[in-house]
């Protein structure tokens, strides 16, 4: 294949072209590590909106809680024979709900381990490069 004379460039010049297309990709990337950084975005968004987080953290809580609570009391009544039986279903009921219960905060637990224990190192850490404060020795 034959080169044209127009599409010859030196050495420096595909060179610089490859220095100024590296510079663009580390932009680039640096732009995306940026957007897709979503714990700075949450606590930029936290630090300059707090009252607006905080009231939608109220309402929620108040909506959850609105959503458990009963329209009004249920009646029960109860005959003399069914009393046992009724008695050791609600039983069974109330350990198979504990049981789930303590599964899940069992899973809850050990999703949450690590970021529990870096909190609890870095509190830590704090602490210890203070040194020794209000020591008389």
């Amino acid at each position: 294949m034959a080169k044209e004379r127009g599409q010859e460039k030196s050495i420096g010049e595909l060179r610089q072209e490859i220095a100024h297309s590296r510079d663009r990709l580390a932009r680039d990337l640096g732009g995306l590590k940026y957007e897709l950084d979503f714990p700075l975005k949450f606590r930029k968004s936290f630090q300059q909106h707090a009252s607006l987080w905080i009231s939608a953290a109220v309402l929620t809580g108040v909506a959850v809680t609105a959503r458990a609570m009963p329209a009004k009391k249920k009646v029960v009544y109860l005959t003399r024979g069914s009393g046992q039986k009724d008695k050791g279903k609600e039983q069974k009921k109330g350990l198979l709900g504990a049981g789930l219960a303590m599964g899940v905060l069992r899973l809850a637990a050990t999703a949450l381990r690590p970021v529990i224990i870096s909190l609890v190192t870095k509190k830590m850490g704090s602490y210890a490069s203070r040194g020794p404060q209000g020591s008389r020795w």
